[in-house]
C-alpha cells in the first residue's frame, strides 16, 4: 500500500547542550571522513584497526564503505572491506528458520519473538572473521565489516569503533514495494522480498540486535537523506532530553479504495490524490528533532522507548515490555457531492483480541479500537453490528460465496448502519463486525499489538470494489483480499441492540472550572483505554501523574501549545488535526490556546497507570 509523508509542524525543538550540537556531523562526504579521520588516529597505535558499520536494513551500506575507503585512502590508508553476510548461513538453511514465522496463512505470519541475527550467522564462519580482526596479521590498515549484524554473538568485543546506521520505517518500505531493497541476508535488490518476511521475522531480528547494538556502539548513524552522525554520549542526551518534551511525529497518509478529500484543505501533499486514512501518532513513523544544528535528526519514533519507563509509564513498561501500545488515525471522510456507500464506506470487518493474536501470531496484544467522529458532514454514518432479525449464517455463506469478487446486494439488509455526530465515539471491542461509513472524519484511537506497528483488521466485505492504484491514480487496482476464515473465527455476531446499549459512548463531566471542562466518555471493561475530551478558550490543566502515557489530538481549533509546569521551555505546538505525544514522566501541564476561539483536545490514555 502506498504512503507519504508528511514534515508540516513536525519538528521537536529541544534545547540541549551547546557542545552536543558541535558533535552533530551532517552530510555523507562530511561524515565519511570524520570516520576516515578516526581511523586515521587509531592507525598509529599497535593493535589492528577495524571498524563496524552495523544497522538496520535497507542502508546503502557497500555504498558508504566504499565512500570511506576512499576518504580513508586520501589519508594515506589501505581498507578491506567485508560484507557481514560473507558469515550468515546459505540461502537454503536461512529459509528453514525463517519457514516457521512464514506459516501458510496467506495474509499473516507468526512472530520471531526471541530470534537474534546470531542465528543465521555460521559458526565456523563467525569464529574466522573474528579471530582475523583480533590479529596482528594485517592485510590493510583498516579493516571494515558492513551489514546488519556486523557486532553480533561472537563479534560483538572485535571492533575498534562501531557505528549504528538507520533508517526510519517509511524509506525502507518504499525500497521494499519498489523492488530496490536488498534483503536482510541477501546481497542484491530482491523484488521477491516482502512484507510479511520483513514483519514477521526480519524485524525482530533487527529489532533485538538493536537493542544490543545500541548500547556498545560508538556513533550513531542516521542514513535517511545522506549521513548525519553523533557521538553515542551525544544520541544518548539527545534521546533523554526529548522525553523531557511533547512529542511530535511525522504523519504518513494512504489512498485507498474509501479514500476522500478532506485532506487538500489542510495539506499539500504532491502525488496524493485521495486519503483513506492518515496516521498521527504510532510507533512506527519517525520524528524530527532540531537540536539547534543547521540539520534535525531524523530517527524511528520508537527509538525513544530506549527508556520505555519515561515514555510509556512503570505499568506499560512492565506489562507489555519494548512495545508502544497506542496509536491514532484519521479517517478522511469528505466528500463534495453524494456518493454511494459502497465508494465511501470502509470493508466491512473486525479486529482481533490480545487471546485471538497471542495465539495465532504470537502477538502480546489485540486490537482495541474506537472511533471519535471529529467531523460531521451531511450523511455522515458508521456501520457497526447486525440488525436484530438479520439471518447471520447467510451473511456468512453470502460474503464466503462473493470473497469479494462479486457484489453482496442486499449487504445492508445485515449491517446496522448509524448517524454520527460531531463529538460521538464508537466504542470497538475485538470481534465487532464495523466501518467507517463515509461523510466525517474519524479520529482513530486504538491499541497497537505489534512492536513493528502490524496492524489486525479482518475483513469480510468490500463491496467487490476496484481498490486504488497509485500508479494510475484512479480505481481501477485488484480487489482487496478478504480474511474470512480469521474474520468468523474471530466474529462476535453483535446485533443492534447490544451495540445500542454497551458501544455508542456518552461523555460525562468529570471536571469542570470556569476555565475550561474535561469530560471522559464511558467504556466497557474489556476496552484498556480511557478518551476523555478537553474545552475551553484560553487554557486547560493536565497531569500525566509521573504515570500515565497520553496522547493529544487537537480536534476544534487552529492550534495549541503544550507546556509544562515546572519548565515552560519544555513545550510543542499542535495544529488541528495533529497528535502530540506526552511522555508519562512529563508531569504537570497546560494546554494553551494558541490561535483564539474555543478548543477541543482529544485525549487517549491507557486506564491503568
Amino acid at each position: 500500500m502506498p504512503l507519504y509523508e508528511c514534515r508540516q509542524n513536525a519538528e521537536n525543538k529541544i534545547k540541549v547542550d551547546a557542545r552536543i550540537a558541535e558533535t552533530f556531523e551532517c552530510g555523507t562526504e562530511t561524515v565519511l571522513k570524520s570516520i576516515a579521520q578516526s581511523a586515521k588516529t587509531l592507525s598509529g597505535r599497535s593493535e589492528p584497526v577495524a571498524l563496524a558499520f552495523d544497522g538496520w536494513v535497507g542502508v546503502e551500506y557497500a555504498e558508504f564503505a566504499a565512500g570511506f575507503a576512499d576518504a580513508a585512502a586520501a589519508l594515506g590508508l589501505t581498507v578491506e572491506t567485508v560484507n557481514i553476510y560473507d558469515v550468515y548461513k546459505d540461502k537454503a538453511a536461512i529459509q528453514d528458520y525463517k519457514r516457521p514465522f512464514m506459516t501458510d496463512d496467506p495474509c499473516f505470519g507468526f512472530v520471531n519473538r526471541d530470534g537474534r541475527l546470531a542465528d543465521l550467522m555460521d559458526a565456523v564462519k563467525t569464529e574466522a572473521l573474528a579471530k582475523s580482526l583480533r590479529g596482528k596479521a594485517r592485510r590493510a590498515d583498516v579493516t571494515v565489516v558492513y551489514g546488519p549484524g556486523s557486532t553480533a554473538g561472537r563479534l560483538k568485543d572485535c571492533y575498534s569503533l562501531q557505528y549504528y546506521f538507520e533508517i526510519t520505517r517509511q524509506p525502507l518500505l518504499w525500497k521494499m514495494w519498489d523492488g530496490k531493497l536488498t534483503p536482510l541476508a541477501a546481497r542484491a535488490p530482491s523484488a521477491d522480498y516482502g512484507w510479511k518476511e520483513y514483519y514477521y521475522c526480519d524485524y525482530y531480528l533487527l529489532h533485538n540486535h538493536k537493542n544490543t547494538a545500541i548500547k556498545t556502539m560508538d556513533y550513531y548513524v542516521e542514513a535517511v537523506d545522506g549521513l548525519k552522525m553523533l557521538p553515542r554520549e551525544s544520541y544518548d542526551a539527545v534521546i533523554k532530553t526529548m522525553l523531557e518534551y511533547p512529542i511530535k511525529e511525522v504523519k504518513i497518509f494512504q489512498p485507498g479504495p474509501w479514500g476522500a478529500y478532506r485532506y487538500k484543505d489542510f495539506w499539500k501533499i504532491p502525488g496524493l490524490e485521495c486519503n483513506a486514512w492518515n496516521e498521527l501518532a504510532g510507533p512506527e513513523l519517525s520524528i524530527l528533532i532540531d537540536i539547534g544544528a543547521p540539520q534535525c535528526l531524523n530517527i524511528p519514533f520508537v527509538s525513544l522507548m530506549q527508556y520505555s519507563e519515561k515514555l510509556v509509564g512503570k505499568h506499560l513498561s512492565e506489562t507489555y515490555p519494548e512495545l508502544f501500545p497506542l496509536d491514532i488515525w484519521l479517517d478522511d471522510g469528505y466528500f463534495p457531492t453524494k456518493t454511494p456507500a459502497e465508494r465511501i464506506s470502509m470493508p466491512i470487518h473486525n479486529h482481533p483480541s490480545t487471546d485471538y493474536v497471542k495465539r495465532h501470531f504470537n502477538e502480546p496484544i489485540g486490537r482495541y479500537e474506537t472511533y471519535y467522529i471529529a467531523e460531521a458532514y451531511e450523511g455522515a454514518n458508521t456501520w457497526m453490528g447486525y440488525h436484530n432479525h438479520c439471518d447471520l449464517e447467510d451473511w456468512e455463506a453470502k460474503c464466503r460465496a462473493s470473497d469479494n469478487k462479486k457484489p453482496i446486494a442486499d449487504w445492508k439488509d445485515y449491517i446496522r448502519n448509524w448517524d454520527s455526530a460531531e463529538g460521538d465515539l464508537y466504542l470497538i471491542p475485538p470481534g465487532t463486525a464495523h466501518g467507517h461509513g463515509g461523510n466525517q472524519m474519524v479520529l482513530e484511537m486504538d491499541t497497537c499489538p505489534s512492536i513493528a506497528g502490524t496492524e489486525y483488521s479482518f475483513f469480510e466485505y468490500d463491496f467487490a470494489r476496484p481498490s486504488w492504484d497509485d500508479a494510475a491514480k484512479s480505481m481501477t487496482g485488484k480487489p482487496v483480499k478478504m480474511q474470512l476464515e480469521h474474520s468468523f473465527d474471530n466474529e462476535k455476531w453483535r446485533r443492534e441492540d447490544w451495540v445500542k446499549d454497551n458501544l455508542l459512548a456518552k461523555p460525562k463531566t468529570v471536571r469542570w472550572t470556569k476555565e475550561y471542562v474535561l469530560e471522559r466518555y464511558s467504556s466497557v471493561s474489556e476496552m484498556p483505554f480511557e478518551i476523555e475530551r478537553f474545552h475551553f478558550s484560553n487554557a486547560a490543566q493536565n497531569d500525566t501523574e509521573g504515570r500515565f502515557l497520553h496522547i493529544l489530538t487537537l480536534t476544534v481549533g487552529k492550534r495549541v501549545a503544550v507546556v509544562s509546569k515546572a519548565d515552560p521551555s519544555r513545550r510543542a505546538e499542535i495544529d488541528l488535526f495533529q497528535s502530540a505525544v506526552i511522555p508519562a514522566s512529563f508531569g504537570e501541564y497546560e494546554i494553551q490556546n494558541a490561535d483564539g476561539g474555543r478548543c477541543t483536545v482529544v485525549q487517549l490514555r491507557w486506564k491503568k497507570g
